[in-house]
């Protein structure tokens, strides 16, 4: 008996050691392993306590849209179930109209650039339970009208309208073409740098359509080859103004839907302008416009008379960098507005009469208001998100809109969002950590309580417990001129102090972002992990112009982008360097997209530093990038020459010592693969070595198929042989 007992405790034993020892593979990583649950298309109702979600039945590989009840939790109904109706056979998304009573189904989309897509679009009518496919054409950005029987829509760069009731199709532009005009719908560099598409909007009465048209007729063109599967490529040619280049012509119009006319609006005199927002106030015959200057450092808000066409200038906001835009607009009953701004130097949020008269600043102190959520008219309630539990934190609150009475909802520290129901009583938490996978819960409004767990990952948790993994260690790093700058490290799990270990460095570093944040992990956070099993210490910096630790920290790069951000770089891998257990002659560093900037730009100008970099679709000269996203931080390469030259990697390839995987997709329409080409251009012009991938067709993203899968296992290979 002595015998089989201590047989068996050597059996657990051992196999505890297998599992405690178990490795984190790529295969495992890029074949979704550790995936998360969550809540799809979660659609919080708003004219009753209730919220959607888009499920699907494995069974019946069906799709279902299901209702919810707030209070409970518990499943009221399906409202549509594509088994029962053959002609959907996917539900991509679903909007609902202002009554909830309709259903518009979005199926078989098709991407075009990073937001905008075409599909196939059906109207559900849930009492009736009738579908109806109002257009064969796959179109773009359908949506009701306020008394839901009417759609608008784009098809084609012109805009349209459809009556439910009389099936008649009304076109609102005709000239529309392809690479010259496009009407309600953004170009290119709008839709990337100012994350919208859909540029029209319904007035309150459904009487009026406003729209944005772009005349980007003298836009340079730019082309990319698609090999695809042909003996010839095909190219893909489209509208791309590169820094300092011609934007499209903008020009804001209202369509009135009774007499079939459209009113051009004059807005002033403005000259090389953009309209970033275009809403209809609580007024249906009062139109709010945002205007900026190209410089991005003045932001005028328009009312506009729908009637008339007169305009008036309610606020203006100015910055001596720039004037973030966001869509946190938001119009009360009585036409007073919500509006965030950073002017106090802080991100806060505002409230102002329907004058533009500022009523109340309602949030204050040193830390970022990070979202919006809304406002209870009830109990004169504001509801938001911000970081002043730590700039790496997100936490929700609630506060009066006179400024008093703020209650902090969310109870954990680390990263908190919400989805408030209709009538604010709950919201449903979503809340990660580092070392807490995602988790949504119902909470009550009032004091946060949580009231019910919905979906948890505790299954991630344990699975990923039997791996030999690190969680990652937050500290403010500060460097020799005295920065503070947050970071993380992400150690091997038998970590001995008196080793030194090789340091694997990564960063983004783009202004107003963040990589040092408190949220559960990405796909990158699991090689990271699986690096520092092999050996490596992984670790991550936010320098300056980072974000959400206010404008000066955010700004202080305007007209420098890289200068004040790869210094930081080199400075941390210094400090860092100096830590007893880690090698200072094995470090290196990745970034992907502005992290590629980067990284090149470290190896480079930190060439005693740095043993290796990894650039991923970098920009090599801000010269080749966008107007908006370039000009809002740099001005025009015409302004502001040294700017864009002097930190530009491609500039200093000369000072190259170490080693370098260059990488790029050959359809990225986002950074150009011409910035890699450029770049290789100039290494083998200054005879240096490196190493370098091109993925054909490949976009900014760089996945389909084994992609990811073989790009990860080139990167870890490098790293591997080089560090």
């Amino acid at each position: 008996m002595k015998k089989i007992t201590f047989a068996l405790l050597l059996f657990v034993v051992s196999s505890v050691s297998v599992v405690a020892q178990q490795k984190i593979t790529l295969e495992e990583i890029w074949g979704g392993a550790f995936r998360t649950k969550g809540m799809d298309e979660l659609n919080a109702m708003k004219n009753t306590n209730q919220y959607t979600v888009l499920n699907f039945d494995r069974a019946s590989k069906s799709f279902q849209i299901d209702l919810y009840d707030f209070a409970t939790l518990e499943k009221i109904s399906t409202l549509f179930d594509t088994k029962n109706h053959s002609e959907i056979k996917s539900i991509d998304s679903y909007t609902f109209d202002k009554s909830e009573t309709k259903i518009l189904i979005a199926t078989n989309s098709n991407s075009i650039f990073r937001h905008s897509f075409t599909a196939n679009y059906f109207v559900y009518d849930i009492a009736a339970k009738k579908i109806t496919k109002f257009t064969d054409k796959a179109i773009q950005e359908p949506t009701f009208s306020p008394e839901g029987n009417k759609i608008g829509y784009a098809f084609e760069n012109n805009l349209f309208v459809y009556d439910l009731t009389s099936n008649k199709e009304t076109q609102i532009t005709t000239d529309g073409n392809k690479n010259h005009i496009i009407n309600g719908i953004t170009d290119w560099v709008y839709e990337e740098e100012f994350a919208f598409v859909k540029a029209f909007d319904w007035n309150a009465d459904g009487t009026k359509i406003a729209y944005i048209k772009f005349d980007e007729t003298e836009v340079p063109e730019f082309s990319m080859d698609m090999y695809n599967q042909g003996l010839y490529p095909i190219q893909s040619v489209f509208k791309y103004p590169k820094a300092g280049e011609k934007n499209a012509n903008v020009s804001l119009h209202i369509f009135d839907v009774k007499t079939n006319v459209s009113q051009q609006i004059n807005l002033g005199n403005y000259q090389d302008f953009y309209i970033p927002r275009i809403e209809w106030t609580s007024d249906a015959k009062t139109l709010s416009v945002q205007v900026m200057n190209r410089h991005q450092n003045n932001l005028d808000l328009h009312f506009v008379d729908g009637t008339t066409g007169t305009t008036k200038i309610v606020l203006s906001e100015k910055d001596n960098a720039y004037v973030d835009v966001t869509d946190n607009l938001t119009f009360l009953k009585d036409n007073s507005f919500i509006w965030t701004s950073e002017k106090d130097g802080f991100n806060h949020i505002y409230h102002y009469d329907k004058t533009g008269k500022l009523k109340k600043q309602i949030t204050k102190g040193p830390w970022d208001v990070t979202n919006y959520y809304g406002f209870d008219e009830k109990t004169g309630t504001i509801y938001y998100q911000s970081v002043e539990n730590g700039s790496i934190n997100r936490d929700v609150y609630a506060i009066k809109i006179d400024g008093k009475s703020k209650m902090r909802l969310s109870s954990k520290t680390g990263t908190n969002s919400a989805t408030f129901s209709p009538n604010f009583q709950f919201f449903i938490n979503t809340y990660s950590s580092a070392s807490s996978a995602p988790s949504y819960t119902l909470n009550n409004s009032k004091t946060g309580a949580m009231v019910k767990t919905i979906v948890s990952n505790d299954a991630v948790e344990t699975k990923l417990a039997k791996y030999e993994v690190s969680s990652k260690e937050f500290f403010v790093l500060t460097t020799e001129k005295g920065h503070q700058l947050n970071a993380w490290m992400i150690k091997p799990k038998n970590f001995d102090a008196t080793k030194e270990y090789p340091l694997f460095m990564y960063q983004y570093s783009g202004p107003g972002s963040q990589q040092v944040n408190n949220d559960w992990n990405g796909t990158d956070d699991y090689w990271f992990m699986m690096l520092a099993q092999q050996g490596y210490i992984v670790a991550c910096v936010d320098g300056r112009g980072t974000g959400f630790k206010g404008a000066a920290f955010k700004k202080c790069t305007q007209k420098e982008l890289g200068k004040f951000e790869v210094e930081d770089q080199i400075d941390a891998a210094k400090v860092l360097g100096k830590y007893n257990y880690i090698d200072a002659s094995r470090i290196g560093i990745f970034g992907w997209s502005y992290g590629g900037f980067m990284s090149s730009n470290c190896l480079f100008q930190g060439a005693d530093v740095f043993k290796m970099a990894i650039a991923v679709a970098p920009v090599t000269s801000w010269r080749y990038y966008d107007s908006i996203y370039t000009e809002r931080y740099m001005q025009t390469p015409q302004e502001n020459a040294s700017g864009y030259d002097n930190n530009s990697p491609i500039n200093h390839v000369s000072k190259l010592k170490g080693n370098f995987l260059l990488v790029h997709g050959t359809a990225d329409d986002n950074v150009h693969v011409q910035n890699t080409m450029k770049m290789v251009e100039a290494l083998v012009q200054a005879n240096k070595q490196f190493d370098w991938a091109i993925y054909p067709d490949k976009n900014h993203g760089i996945y389909g198929g084994k992609t990811r899968l073989q790009l990860y296992t080139k990167m870890t290979n490098f790293i591997k042989e080089k560090l």
